[in-house]
């Protein structure tokens, strides 16, 4: 069997490629406006295939999504067989296919991957596909579907989950390449299924244990919705939730005002949350596909705040809890239950952040004695550095995160035997996080359950949760530029090599601020650089950002 060139033919030119429209798989996959992407889905489709097919059948996943972005953008991500990311020697493939101009190019592109890898094209193949509720998904899953079908011919498996989240894909992938007992203990690879199992383990964490209040969601007007709907009554006896921003019908309203990256980015309530949330009620917004969350809550009371020079802090400020605040949470839990099992002397935890996370929390956390590694921004750099601890957590500032369980430690966990109740009760919570916890990919809904499940046990309220630690002040801006290629970075993208001399005058900025730091990356996603900067005061981290800023537009006129 070779490669079938009428049927990519056939394709081709149902789905051509826009002439001088280049195209790179990036940090989170293709990503660009909707309107452009048609060929370059039909393109993915094959590549899952031949990835499927070179891995001996095994199930290769693929989301079309744009996650945090405007509605009007999409994009498409692979997924390998545990449920992570596309293994990035393939990137470069994926980047060559999706830019061959003509069918006659692509035919050529896939016939060199075919022969250097030597995919055996007789092999079985197996593809899971979902999307999120953007107007350009339906086409773009036609297009995607259509090139799994032309490569994969009568070998191919094709399951398509509809509408769901991208951290629901990641998982059902995971399942599909498990078998028997392995697969019943784990969960069934469909929504239902995927929904039932974190359900199952957050009701079991939560046995004689109460929330302190209901948990307001903003779904982002997105596809998070959808699965909460769902959701909602199979844990409403251990926590009632209320869901705000579920306009799934309004395409326009897909992240708009709303969202896991506008409350981060803006440090602002979203308007929807204006007249509901009250001070003191935890509250969560997810990203438009529900990969990252972040929390926030209204304060309480008049009380002095160690930040903006100790200035007091009246009833109903806004105070954001972002990836930071979770991973401290998580991994300070974690550890004492680690400790409370009697595991400390085999079981290490680590924390993975990038360059964004507060400076305050990475001093917080090697203060608790938890080691802590700086990594570049992207998922792949941040779950690959965390699976090399027995228990690695890591989240993005931004929400996006998870905690990993090794297999060797899944392994002593089960075959653990406790000396005493209070080690019996830690194993029990470590056994049950792994079940409620999205180890794939991270995952806004588990991830959520999860902050709840800790405060509960803490007896925590949000403000509660918000004392470990003060935030820097810090800002977040986005110049566009040119060319974003013409920023290069080392040092886990810390420091600038490129444009020549920039860095240097960066440094000196710094140094005029007290506890400055600021950083210059190009996006992965966008055609713009971002701009972190953060100081001992709100108004110097303005300052800063706005000096690194115009530094910025210097370099790139």
């Amino acid at each position: 069997m070779g490669i079938p060139i009428d049927k990519i033919t056939e394709a081709c030119d149902r789905f051509p490629k826009q002439q001088g429209v280049t195209f790179s798989y990036g940090t989170a996959g293709f990503r660009t406006k909707g309107a452009t992407l048609a060929s370059t889905l039909l393109r993915v489709g094959m590549l899952a295939v031949l990835r499927s097919k070179k891995l001996d059948g095994r199930t290769i996943g693929v989301m079309i999504t744009a996650s945090h972005n405007p509605a009007e953008d999409n994009g498409a991500k692979l997924i390998d067989p545990r449920g992570e990311m596309l293994d990035p020697t393939w990137e470069a493939y994926a980047t060559t296919v999706a830019n061959a101009e003509t069918a006659s190019d692509l035919l050529k592109a896939l016939t060199q991957l075919v022969d250097s890898l030597k995919i055996d094209l007789t092999k079985s193949s197996s593809v899971i596909c979902g999307r999120d509720t953007r107007p350009s998904g339906n086409e773009l899953n036609d297009a995607l579907q259509m090139g799994i079908k032309a490569m994969g011919q009568e070998t191919v498996e094709l399951v398509d989950l509809g509408v769901v989240t991208t951290p629901c894909v990641h998982y059902a992938v995971k399942s599909r390449n498990l078998k028997g007992e392995e697969r019943k203990a784990y969960g069934e690879p469909t929504l239902e299924g995927y929904l039932s199992k974190i359900a199952d383990a957050f009701n079991q964490l939560m046995t004689g244990r109460q929330s302190t209040s209901s948990l307001v969601i903003d779904c982002a007007n997105g596809v998070g919705f959808s699965a909460l709907e769902i959701l909602k009554p199979m844990i409403s006896s251990s926590l009632p939730i209320e869901l705000v921003g579920t306009n799934i019908d309004d395409p326009a309203a897909l992240n708009s005002n709303c969202g896991a990256d506008y409350v981060k980015t803006g440090q602002r309530l979203p308007p929807a949350m204006t007249d509901i949330l009250k001070p003191g009620q935890r509250a969560c917004s997810l990203d438009g596909d529900a990969d990252r969350v972040v929390f926030y809550y209204l304060t309480t009371g008049s009380h002095n705040a160690p930040e903006a020079g100790g200035q007091v802090q009246t009833e109903g400020k806004f105070r954001l809890l972002d990836g930071d605040k979770i991973a401290t949470l998580a991994a300070g839990y974690i550890g004492d239950l680690v400790k409370q099992a009697g595991l400390g002397d085999k079981l290490k935890i680590g924390v993975v952040q990038t360059a964004y996370a507060n400076g305050s929390s990475t001093a917080y956390l090697r203060n608790a004695g938890l080691p802590v590694r700086c990594v570049p921004t992207g998922v792949k750099h941040l779950h690959h550095a965390a699976e090399r601890y027995d228990i690695g957590v890591y989240f993005e500032a931004n929400g996006h995160g998870t905690v990993l369980f090794s297999p060797e430690t899944i392994d002593i966990l089960a075959q653990f035997e406790p000396s005493t109740p209070a080690q019996d009760t830690a194993a029990k919570q470590l056994r049950g996080l792994i079940s409620l916890i999205n180890q794939a990919v991270g995952d806004a809904i588990s991830d959520f359950l999860l902050v709840e499940v800790i405060l509960a046990h803490k007896r925590w309220g949000p403000e509660e949760w918000d004392a470990g630690y003060e935030d820097l002040p810090n800002r977040l801006l986005k110049v566009s530029v040119a060319d974003r290629n013409a920023f290069k970075t080392e040092d886990a993208e810390r420091k600038l090599t490129s444009p020549e001399g920039m860095q240097a005058e960066l440094d000196e900025l710094t140094r005029k601020f007290e506890k400055g730091r600021s950083f210059v990356r190009p996006s992965g996603t966008e055609d713009c650089v971002r701009v972190y900067a953060e100081a001992s005061t709100e108004p110097g981290a303005i300052q800063l950002g706005k000096a690194v800023q115009d530094l910025v537009e210097r370099y790139s006129s």
